[in-house]
């Protein structure tokens, strides 16, 4: 009589491995347990996620996992087939660990199909189930049922199926590389590749060049390699790259490059290109905007390099511009990089003067104190023959609108001793002093009337105008110049100073003294009219200021003389034309009775240590007719 699926007996396949057991409420791993106290249940649960049951009568004395074995039902043979709970016959019956439901093995797709050749007998299976004693491994060789496939959400994204939760990748695809990077020679390297195409990732080229690398080099006699072969791999390669991503691209290069790829050779191309075509592209760069005139003009000035770096010849090619090209603002740029650079350029301040004079009428003197300002600081007198009266015309028209840049314009014009009348009598009158005097530039408007008060008293005796009263006069340069302090340690005057101390004795010399009305001294002495230094601190070291209000009788017999150092930035860039502003000291000290000794920086460079410097010094002393006794060195 043919017996229905899933009864015992019927044909079955062997169990995947870890099969469980399980009673009610626990359940036992590798073994086969009761199904409860006395209940003639028994569960075998396989897998996961399915418990496979087996129905029989209750069996006495049913123990629990780890008990004395159970036997199992012994068949009725006068009855017919063998009956189970409840007179039902026994069938293997699936149920979810996860809801509890049961299917039974009768429906159209059993779980139990048949058992394979040389398995036992159902009967002896059926025995071996039900037997405590039965290991885990004896119970996988008997049931073999399909294994549980883990639950996807869908595609991952590397492209290969990964388990839930993440994890390495597919068994096929993290075999490949095992293999790739095992491989033993280039031939079975490359025959790994070209065999599993579709197990191929990108991540296995940059592995198969490494490994190629490790072969070819870290043997002391490396395996021959057939061009063919290298060709294939590069083909390879060449084909695949356009999924690579721009790591796996860099890392190719770069082993490919190590293995001798020639750089110009298809490999190396296909992979540049690639390269590129990862890259983000580019903005194209801005054209450059077309520059007419004085904006030509104002870019070049403006440049950070070009104001580093004066070049001699772009300034003198700035000269030859058109009229129309030139605005005040370019003029402007032009006239501060000339005097911060002390670029004493003719030609640049001939067209300065020329354009001044030519606009007239459309500058104010906010922008006219600005274009006269390297004149008077590179101490040059234009030959523009309107110069002076166009600068006349434009302080008389604004000297009342802007009273600190007036007082600028002044200042440059004293340092070229174009000293206006009619200017003059304005800036000294009353009322310009007092309205200056609230302003927040009232202190440095006083220096300027001061220097300009002294330039009157010694520069312009037929002055009768106004003048700046005593109580307003204040010390023009109390301190020595920014530009002295600034290069302080490239000054040769400490070595002046020890010549001077070794030569002639502390005593007899004073060192940046200000002497009336506010200049300051390099090196002051004191020499009788015999010629012998003196003692300074014996003798008053100040000569009279003002000297047309001192009688001639009255004056010390004794002389000053100033040692004047002369040091390489007191000068225009290549010239030998003094500052405006060290000039002017010079020529008001001199008019004021101080005899000077200039001390050129070339003089001062050329001598080699401290003896030569004092033979130097003394030279320069005897040649003014000046003796000293032998104290002092």
């Amino acid at each position: 009589m043919r017996r229905p699926r899933g009864e015992p007996g019927s044909r079955a396949q062997r169990p995947t491995e870890g099969a469980t057991c399980a009673g009610p409420g626990e359940s036992c791993r590798g073994g086969v347990c009761g199904a409860g106290r006395g209940e003639g249940r028994r569960e075998l649960v396989l897998a996961t996620a399915t418990t496979v049951s087996w129905h029989s009568p209750r069996a006495a004395g049913g123990g629990v996992c780890g008990g004395p074995p159970l036997t199992p039902p012994t068949p009725r043979r006068s009855a017919g087939r063998a009956r189970g709970l409840h007179g039902r016959p026994p069938r293997w019956a699936l149920r979810s660990r996860f809801t509890g439901e049961k299917a039974w093995a009768g429906r159209p797709k059993p779980l139990v199909q048949g058992h394979a050749a040389g398995s036992p007998a159902p009967n002896s299976m059926l025995r071996v189930l039900l037997s405590a004693q039965a290991s885990s491994a004896r119970l996988s060789g008997l049931l073999l049922l399909p294994p549980v496939q883990p639950c996807c959400l869908g595609p991952s994204k590397w492209g290969d199926h990964r388990p839930p939760g993440g994890g390495p990748p597919a068994g096929p695809v993290k075999g490949l590389q095992r293999l790739l990077e095992q491989a033993r020679s280039p031939g079975e390297l490359l025959r790994w590749l070209g065999q599993n195409p579709t197990k191929v990732r990108a991540h296995h080229y940059p592995v198969a060049l490494r490994r190629l690398s490790q072969l070819l080099g870290s043997l002391p006699q490396p395996p021959p390699v057939e061009q063919a072969t290298l060709q294939d791999l590069s083909q390879l390669i060449i084909r695949n790259c356009p999924s690579f991503d721009i790591n796996t691209i860099h890392v190719c290069l770069h082993l490919a490059a190590l293995l001798g790829f020639p750089s110009d050779g298809p490999l190396m191309c296909a992979l540049e290109q690639e390269r590129r075509f990862r890259l983000p592209p580019k903005p194209p760069p801005p054209l450059p905007p077309i520059l007419r005139g004085g904006q030509r003009l104002e870019a070049a000035l403006s440049c950070p390099r070009f104001q580093r770096r004066p070049q001699q010849h772009l300034i003198r090619s700035l000269a030859e511009a058109r009229p129309e090209e030139l605005t005040p603002h370019v003029m402007v740029l032009l006239a501060q990089h000339l005097a911060r650079h002390r670029l004493r350029e003719p030609q640049l301040l001939e067209a300065i003067a020329h354009f001044l004079v030519v606009q007239e009428a459309q500058l104010n003197s906010k922008v006219v104190q600005k274009l006269v300002l390297p004149f008077g600081r590179l101490n040059y007198v234009p030959l523009e023959q309107q110069f002076m009266p166009c600068l006349e015309r434009i302080l008389a028209r604004e000297a009342g609108v802007a009273p600190l840049a007036t007082v600028n314009i002044l200042m440059s014009l004293c340092q070229l001793r174009c000293l206006p009348f009619r200017a003059l009598h304005f800036v000294f009158s009353p009322g310009f002093i007092n309205h200056v005097s609230g302003t927040p530039h009232a202190l440095i408007v006083r220096r300027y009337l001061s220097l300009l008060d002294t330039a009157v008293e010694l520069e312009l005796p037929g002055y009768r105008g106004a003048r700046l009263p005593r109580r307003q006069q204040v010390p023009i340069f109390p301190q020595p110049l920014i530009t002295d302090r600034a290069r302080c340690k490239y000054s040769h005057k400490d070595i002046v100073a020890e010549g001077l101390r070794q030569l002639l004795g502390e005593e007899k010399y004073r060192q940046d003294l200000t002497v009336p009305p506010g200049y300051s001294t390099d090196f002051l002495l004191c020499v009788s009219s015999c010629g012998s230094v003196l003692p300074v601190r014996a003798q008053d070291p100040f000569l009279p200021y003002p000297p047309r209000s001192c009688p001639r009788a009255t004056r010390d017999p004794a002389q000053r003389v100033v040692l004047m150092l002369r040091e390489r930035w007191h000068f225009c860039r290549d010239g030998r034309v003094l500052l405006g502003s060290r000039a002017l000291r010079e020529r008001h000290l001199g008019l004021m009775g101080y005899q000077l000794l200039p001390l050129p920086f070339e003089e001062l460079e050329s001598q080699r240590g401290l003896p030569q410097l004092k033979s130097y010094l003394r030279q320069k002393l005897q040649a003014l007719g000046l003796r000293w006794g032998p104290e002092g060195g």
